[in-house]
């Protein structure tokens, strides 16, 4: 995407039913009224930055507007056309004046935006944008003030529009209860209807695990995942959207057997095996397992201690002789001369090799030796992409701890640690646990006793940690210069700073 290149705009459908354009356009068409003799446009657009309506108090800026291409259907996401009122009011999720130059694109340099979010007064959720443009220079110093009335105005309606949601919900429910022996569940904001087939199956910690699967159906209709329920059983679950809602029906199928405890793909007769994962995934658990009993374990870093000519010789002491299997650990810090000696004596060695390494540039690079000698790989999926199965491992911490049997984790402390990243994956979720047990001897763990930094209850969303490491990776490939970051990103320096703030990027 270009600065002085035309927008590439995508045309979509629109819903004239949509709920967010049924409340603005009372709304809109009134203040197209009220401002009539100041040339100005109203733009509204839905959570995908999908442009729902669009209005003019002058024909020339009116105009002007749809010859950009900016008409009800197209979508005008940052990534689209870089900083704009609508696109860039959803990315900050707060309101936005962005002046003539200020945009991305130089075809919208003539205007100036007026950007505000409308949040839902139900769910607390971001439904849309409201943008008021004007021709630059000439702003009105009242146009954030009626930009943010516009969107408290909207957002009434909405509220008075909640209750036929609700109804939706109960109906879809209630068709979906009818049918014998079949377990459901509907969520919504706020909302948790299950008949008694489900509840005969679900546990407290499984609620949460529910919610964070709905939380990954994003724009689809459908989808399904499997999941091995608290009581060990295994169960598909198929997730349906409710039109018109923002809710999901969740069918929940009981399946065959049992899978807690079973072990994972045994890679027997296919060594060295190399197991990779985030620091905190469980790299050393899953080698040592791979690795059989009582492993003999050598660990890179280790080499800045000892000194490489000591470390390389108790390696060809140990791949030389027969014995228990051997776990090499953190191969990342290995050095190229030792990379080449351990890719040279793994091929023939008696005994089994597990190598561990964190991801990365390096296993393509100055470690691909040890990669290609591997006759497997193991992946370690991080924390923040299997959120369902975090309820059950808090519950099974917690379980291990003293403090077992005088306290519980309730429903909602479940339900917002589900919602954390835990970049310390494993590691950081135990020791957050453990911390819960000493503070509190008795009762319910309640969301207030957890750790500040661990209270957020908003999800991050596998779309929020996708931009997370976009950024990062962007701030990197400039060496740290956050105005070509942002540059190459198509978005103002305002904008990168707003998302690293939210994604809190330091």
């Amino acid at each position: 995407m270009r600065e002085d290149a035309a927008p590439a705009l995508v045309q979509t459908p629109v819903d004239t039913e949509d709920r967010l354009r049924r409340a603005a356009e009372p709304v809109l068409e009134k203040a197209r009224n009220e401002v009539d003799g100041f040339p100005a446009v109203l733009l509204l657009a839905d959570r995908t930055a999908r442009v729902l309506d669009t209005r003019h108090t002058d024909a020339l800026i009116g105009d002007a507007i749809a010859d950009l291409g900016i008409t009800p259907g197209v979508l005008v996401e940052e990534e689209q056309v870089g900083t704009n009122g609508l696109g860039t009011t959803l990315e900050t999720g707060q309101g936005v004046h962005i002046r003539g130059t200020e945009h991305y694109m130089r075809v919208f340099d003539p205007f100036s935006c007026f950007g505000q979010p409308i949040v839902h007064p139900v769910t607390g959720r971001v439904e849309g944008v409201v943008n008021i443009g004007c021709h630059a220079g000439a702003e009105h110093p009242l146009l954030p003030s009626l930009a943010r009335h516009l969107a408290q105005d909207i957002e009434d309606r909405l509220r008075q529009d909640s209750p036929l949601a609700q109804r939706r919900l109960l109906a879809a429910f209630q068709a979906a209860a009818r049918l014998r022996g079949r377990a459901v569940v509907v969520l919504g904001p706020g909302l948790v209807l299950a008949n008694p087939a489900a509840l005969d199956l679900l546990q407290p910690a499984d609620h949460p695990a529910l919610q964070a699967y709905a939380g990954t159906l994003g724009s689809a209709h459908e989808r399904t995942h499997r999941l091995t329920l608290s009581s060990g059983r295994p169960v598909r679950l198929t997730f349906t959207t409710i039109d018109g809602t923002d809710g999901v029906l969740v069918d929940i199928v009981p399946q065959r057997g049992s899978r807690r405890g079973r072990a994972r793909a045994d890679a027997s007769g296919q060594w060295p095996l190399l197991v990779v994962g985030e620091p905190g995934s469980g790299r050393t658990t899953e080698a040592r397992r791979a690795a059989g009993p009582v492993p003999t374990v050598l660990d890179a870093t280790a080499v800045a201690r000892r000194g490489e000519a000591a470390w390389a010789a108790t390696l060809g002491t140990l791949l030389e002789e027969d014995g228990p299997a051997v776990v090499v650990e953190n191969i990342e810090f290995l050095s190229e001369r030792l990379t080449m000696l351990l890719a040279k004596s793994l091929p023939g060695t008696r005994r089994r090799v597990v190598l561990t390494s964190t991801p990365g540039d390096h296993l393509v690079g100055m470690h691909a030796p040890l990669v290609g000698v591997c006759g497997a790989r193991q992946e370690l999926v991080p924390l923040r992409r299997r959120r369902h199965e975090i309820p059950r491992l808090a519950e099974e911490m917690l379980a291990e701890t003293s403090a077992f049997g005088r306290v519980r984790l309730t429903a909602e402390t479940l339900r917002v640690l589900a919602a954390q990243s835990w970049p310390g994956n494993l590691t950081e979720l135990r020791r957050t646990v453990l911390g819960l047990a000493q503070i509190r001897t008795a009762g319910d763990i309640l969301p207030s006793d957890l750790p500040a930094s661990h209270r957020d209850r908003s999800p991050a969303s596998p779309f929020r940690q996708a931009e997370r490491e976009v950024i990062i990776a962007a701030i990197e490939a400039a060496n740290g210069n956050r105005r070509e970051a942002a540059r190459a990103l198509g978005v103002s320096r305002s904008t990168l700073y707003n998302r690293m703030r939210a994604l809190r990027i330091h």
